[in-house]
């Protein structure tokens, strides 16, 4: 059965611990998205979704208790549609449109929320409890590293230099200030309406309702100068720093699933098909350069050559793995991340394969393209990558 997307949205992305959603609650952030997604399509009965599905990279604390269930009861305002939570860290939220596409087409449902969300404000990297395997840890060390770490091995098995690392960081945070300045992700964002509370200059209890609509990660004023001066964060002698790695962040994204039969039952128009997707397994301390691994296998999925790719949304852990990644890979540098990446806009973890989607789908749709692909690299070794058809 054919499946088709027939919605795509995200919320701004919010700087983690510092920015305007620093307060939030990811369960809420998500509920009213999808809410409001959901008022779009007046005709659409929220007891036909028969599933949301939520990706999620720490589910626990504020996102544990299976939140993509809690999503479902709180946004849809129904107790009849299940949710779920799925954690393939990075790649979570490209997960869970790939599993909601496999069960439309296997005829296991018509109607499916697929996206993800992460507040990595309230929540350390990686959780509050880290509880390795002691006899790996003793074997395989390396199956634990941090990103950063994994980034400086990176750097060193592909000879990425400090310079072209704070080059492309420097590029991704332009282009993200100019799509910004130019309204490009106007139509992939739905505000997220927030209040909030302040004491006045008579020390009195204030609220404010604030309408969050645009992403805070930017850096208007960073140069390469600047970037050059700013020290490693991971290594002594290293050069992977703060400047030229991805940003915590706070969002939330979704797409809406339909079968071919509900698409026509409602009379809706669908906007694309996810016509791929894979995943790889890489050594955990070279997990930067998953997509290298993913991105053929996709490809092979869908009878495709790269060169038959238009645009592509590729994750920016850190520069050096997104470097590695397009050299080792032979991509075109130019029709990747054209409206800047992860560097500038921020990494939600969970979120951020949903988010991704949103954006490349909205590009193309401006651009006049058809193909594009979103991809990534995943912890502990793995590589990811979906293509996806525009079709109106």
């Amino acid at each position: 059965m054919e499946v088709y997307i027939v919605q795509a949205y995200r919320t701004a992305v919010g700087k983690s611990k510092k920015g305007k959603l620093r307060f939030t609650r990811p369960d809420d952030l998500a509920s009213q998205l999808i809410n409001k997604m959901t008022l779009k399509i007046p005709q659409l009965d929220k007891n036909l979704i028969d599933d949301v599905i939520v990706g999620n990279a720490t589910p626990e604390a504020e996102q544990g208790l299976n939140i993509g269930r809690l999503i479902s009861l709180t946004g849809l305002d129904t107790v009849k549609v299940p949710g779920m939570t799925v954690n393939r860290f990075c790649s979570s939220g490209l997960e869970t449109i790939a599993i909601g596409a496999s069960k439309i087409h296997a005829n296991m449902a018509d109607c499916i929320l697929a996206g993800g969300v992460e507040t990595m404000s309230p929540i350390p990297f990686g959780g509050w409890r880290i509880v390795p395997n002691y006899k790996i840890a003793k074997t395989n060390p390396d199956w634990y590293w941090g990103m950063g770490t994994t980034a400086e091995a990176i750097v060193k098995k592909y000879k990425i230099s400090r310079e072209d690392q704070d080059l492309f960081a420097y590029e991704s945070n332009m282009k993200a200030i100019n799509a910004i300045e130019n309204g490009l992700f106007k139509k992939d964002i739905i505000p997220y309406d927030l209040t909030d509370i302040f004491l006045d200059e008579n020390e009195q209890k204030q609220k404010k309702t604030i309408s969050f609509d645009t992403d805070e990660g930017p850096r208007k004023d960073t140069t390469i100068e600047k970037l050059s001066k700013l020290r490693p964060v991971f290594s002594k002698n290293g050069t992977v720093t703060a400047g030229n790695s991805s940003q915590t962040s706070d969002g939330a994204a979704f797409i809406l699933l339909m079968s071919e039969r509900m698409v026509k039952k409602l009379n809706v128009n669908p906007i694309a098909k996810m016509i791929s997707y894979a995943v790889s397994g890489v050594e955990p301390k070279h997990m930067g350069i998953g997509p290298v691994e993913a991105i053929p296998k996709a490809l092979k999925q869908a009878n495709l050559h790269i060169n038959d790719i238009e645009l592509i949304e590729l994750n920016e852990a850190f520069a050096c793995q997104s470097l590695a990644v397009i050299r080792e890979s032979k991509l075109n540098p130019e029709i990747i991340n054209v409206n800047g990446g992860a560097i500038a806009l921020g990494h939600p973890l969970g979120c951020t394969g949903a988010k991704l989607t949103v954006q490349l789908l909205n590009e193309m749709k401006r651009r006049k393209q058809k193909i594009g692909m979103v991809t990534m690299c995943v912890g502990t070794g793995q590589g990811a990558a979906g293509i996806f058809e525009l079709l109106n």
